[in-house]
């Protein structure tokens, strides 16, 4: 335990909405890109792509940090078992959109936990079922101009505005809907040696 407390935290991510959400563990870590490949193989199953990009990121900056823990992510919105992921322009953005108004979509959030060096490696998955509200073509022409939320899966930023896109959240890790289940994160991290909430007491 006392090794594990040593090992730096690495956050094989750079997105800015994960590095925010794990700050909030008050644990230093540092930050490097994945470098993952993310498309999805034939047949498979959204759930199955969150779950091995979440771990393929982590094991990819892993290999470049042997002797640290490093925290992998991805998340896939799921419709109907089709996934869908960050649209990258307002058109695929407008179409995601479009279909999923009136759905009920899960998004699929995968959190993955290594440590080379120790031999650690562990995933979870934090499902969230999303309701969307029947949009207009003119609310979504609104959102998506006042937001832009073209690198968010399924074009949706519930922290933000995306949250009146919305009928219904169900899920029971608040903050995998953002993209890191700070829940289940803090949870492997335990699994894997390092301390939380370990001030010494006054």
């Amino acid at each position: 335990m006392t090794e594990n407390a040593a090992r730096p935290l690495v956050l094989g991510s750079t997105s800015p909405y994960r590095r925010e959400l794990l700050a909030r563990l008050r644990l230093p870590f540092d930050v490097a890109s994945p470098d993952v490949d993310e498309t999805p193989r034939a047949g498979e199953s959204p759930r199955d792509l969150a779950t091995r990009l979440a771990l393929a990121k982590a094991c990819a900056v892993a290999a470049r940090f042997p002797a640290a823990v490093v925290i992998g992510s991805d998340q896939v919105a799921d419709l109907d078992g089709e996934p869908l992921g960050k649209p990258g322009t307002h058109e695929r953005a407008v179409t995601q959109l479009r279909r999923m108004r009136g759905h009920t979509v899960v998004f699929q959030t995968a959190v993955a936990v290594v440590c080379q060096e120790s031999g650690f490696a562990q995933v979870e998955l934090a499902p969230v079922r999303v309701r969307f509200r029947e949009l207009s073509d003119a609310e979504i022409e609104s959102y998506l101009r006042a937001e832009t939320p073209y690198d968010c899966a399924g074009s949706a930023k519930s922290e933000g505005l995306g949250i009146a896109l919305l009928d219904a959240i169900d899920n029971d890790d608040p903050t995998a809907l953002i993209g890191l289940p700070l829940i289940r994160t803090a949870r492997l991290l335990r699994a894997a040696g390092l301390p939380l909430l370990h001030a010494a007491a006054v």
